[in-house]
């Protein structure tokens, strides 16, 4: 498994908290999984926080069920990537996830305050989007942080995975191309 860091301006040197979330990569019927905030016009790759106790591959696939309303099978931890900011270390590990089916999305109130949904898009179409990481340094470091990681993450997953040898294309087409 590869491992990334990211140091922001504000990393005083010192974590005093850390937080650990687990994220899945999933690819169905050529597109990738996607959370959307259609109130903020955020995009994310789908993941969240492991609670107490919680394994990780538990935690991917809970996460992007309640997210998304899409069930996956966590196949592999491929990326790490630890930001520090402020006093705090946030660890994302970026699972490769099959699609096992559809159940029902459980939101937070939060996640419902935005807007959160789901949406398949092509991989290059999300890259890009999180290319363009820079044009809110000014104007919503929140936003320019996760977006240069998610470029960085979909970078690296793009260079170095072959979907189909990974198992993580869609089972109704098992025929290579």
């Amino acid at each position: 498994m590869k491992k990334i860091e990211i140091f922001g301006d504000d990393y005083c040197k010192e974590c005093e908290k850390s937080r650990t979330a687990c994220r899945g990569i999933v690819l169905h019927e050529n597109k990738i999984l996607m959370s959307y905030e259609s109130v903020t016009d955020q995009w994310m790759i789908p993941g969240g926080g492991i609670e107490e106790g919680e394994d990780e591959r538990d935690c991917c696939a809970r996460e992007i069920e309640e997210e998304t309303g899409i069930r996956v099978e966590p196949i592999e931890c491929v990326l790490q990537i630890d930001e520090y900011y402020g006093n705090v270390k946030w660890v994302n590990k970026y699972f490769l996830c099959k699609f096992v089916g559809k159940t029902e999305m459980k939101l937070t109130e939060a996640e419902k305050e935005v807007g959160m949904e789901p949406r398949w898009a092509l991989l290059e179409d999300i890259v890009r989007i999180f290319s363009k990481h820079e044009d809110y340094k000014e104007s919503n470091a929140f936003k320019q942080g996760m977006y240069y990681r998610e470029y960085l993450a979909l970078e690296q997953l793009r260079q170095a995975i072959d979907w189909k040898q990974k198992g993580v294309h869609d089972e109704r087409n098992n025929t290579a191309e």
